[in-house]
């Protein structure tokens, strides 16, 4: 895709999520699957399309920039030097929310995630919806519980027939409307200005104004922007600021962002959550998993364990750091994946590893325990989460 489609398809992106249209869209961390956040039936959409429950919350993306006291009351000025220190990046932080923030986007909370990513196409599209002033509220694309994706292959492979071919279709569409309507469109200054429905027609093109473009885009299900791999691999840091008073800062969910960065800029180490914190994204226990069950096995015991399970005729697909034995490789693993040995890197390929194990037909996904150092907490809180439930589960199928 040239850098001129990649502008084009931008536009007409923000125009569908004016429009109240789903988008989904590269983060420097995972896709999201976008919606306008100050508009509750379009947020409505995210649940039904990932089949989420509507008491999770979703995270508010804004563009470099916005203003914070727009969508957060009761603003600490800790959330202000770590927007500083980590916007745009992978840092989300859960403030005290204004009265307009629907209850759609904070799963009926009164605080709301905030987060300013960093990667190229999401600041270009935050840029352009609403000329920077709106909120997109978006959570990974992918049906709740599942893999995140961190390409736009892998939106495409979750939602399936919802899904724009890609995103030069979507902006065909927005463009060939434009043209469709010229002769009853309305002035464009309705759009308000800086709107992208009101710039998104090339040269020459009428704009389109959001109710035009919604009946529009009444048959398009999903858009996709492909933005490449996302250049983190596992999703934000989520860090509760909204009771600072009492609980102090809280991390909510560990991410490329430690508690130490965290702590070296705010003078404070984080919390753990007790009970009473906020429902935060991706914090279930439940999360993050593909469809064949997920074991976590000490690197001592992989090649044992490949071993049994091959004695009793079973497939398993290998993810590891560490060596893999050459025998062990012909065995019973259906298929192995050697990941990189730190943490970033692992980070970087860890769900593509997750989603490539899953497509082998194996019966089970073994994965070597990661190390257990504070830089590994993302990746170990997100197989911890991919393997809930698969307690005892190695012993079963070799029982069976």
């Amino acid at each position: 895709m040239t850098a001129a489609l990649d502008l084009a398809a931008i536009r007409a992106a923000a125009v569908l999520l004016e429009a109240g249209k789903l988008v989904a869209f590269p983060t420097e961390t995972v896709y999201g699957l976008g919606a306008d956040a100050e508009n509750p039936q379009a947020v409505a959409a995210i649940y039904a399309a990932k089949g989420r429950p509507q008491d999770h919350p979703v995270i508010v993306h804004v563009a470099p920039g916005a203003d914070l006291g727009y969508w957060c009351s009761d603003i600490p000025d800790e959330a202000y030097q770590l927007a500083q220190a980590f916007w745009p990046g992978p840092l989300t932080m859960i403030l005290k929310r204004n009265e307009h923030i629907p209850d759609a986007v904070s799963g009926g909370q009164d605080t709301v995630g905030m987060r300013c990513p960093s990667h190229p196409v999401a600041i270009a599209l935050l840029s352009a919806f609403k000329g920077g002033k709106g909120g997109v509220a978006a959570p990974s694309a992918n049906k709740f519980g599942n893999v995140s994706p961190t390409t736009a292959q892998h939106v495409r492979d979750e939602f399936g027939a919802m899904v724009l071919d890609d995103a030069q279709a979507a902006e065909a569409a927005a463009h060939a409307y434009a043209a469709a309507i010229t002769a009853s469109m309305a002035d464009p200054a309705d759009a308000g200005p800086g709107s992208a429905v009101a710039n998104a027609g090339p040269a020459g093109t009428p704009a389109v104004n959001a109710a035009a473009a919604a009946a529009a885009a009444a048959a398009l299900r999903l858009a996709v922007l492909d933005g490449g791999s996302s250049q983190v691999g596992i999703e934000s840091t989520i860090l509760d600021l909204s009771r600072l008073a009492t609980h102090g800062p809280v991390l909510l969910r560990p991410g490329h962002i430690g508690a130490q960065d965290i702590a070296d800029v705010i003078g404070v180490m984080p919390n753990l959550p007790d009970q009473t914190a906020p429902r935060a994204s991706g914090t279930l226990e439940s999360h993050y998993a593909p469809k064949a069950p997920v074991a976590l096995v000490d690197g001592a015991a992989l090649a044992d364990t490949l071993a049994r399970l091959s004695a009793r005729g079973r497939k398993a697909a290998v993810i590891h750091y560490s060596a893999l034995p050459q025998s062990s490789q012909g065995s019973a693993a259906a298929a192995h994946q050697h990941m990189p040995a730190d943490a970033a890197g692992y980070a970087f390929g860890l769900y593509a590893a997750l989603r490539a194990m899953d497509q082998t037909g194996a019966e089970l996904i073994l994965v070597e325990t990661p190390p257990q150092h504070d830089a590994w907490l993302g990746v170990n809180d997100r197989l911890r989460r991919a393997a809930f439930g698969s307690s005892g589960i190695v012993e079963m199928f070799l029982q069976s």
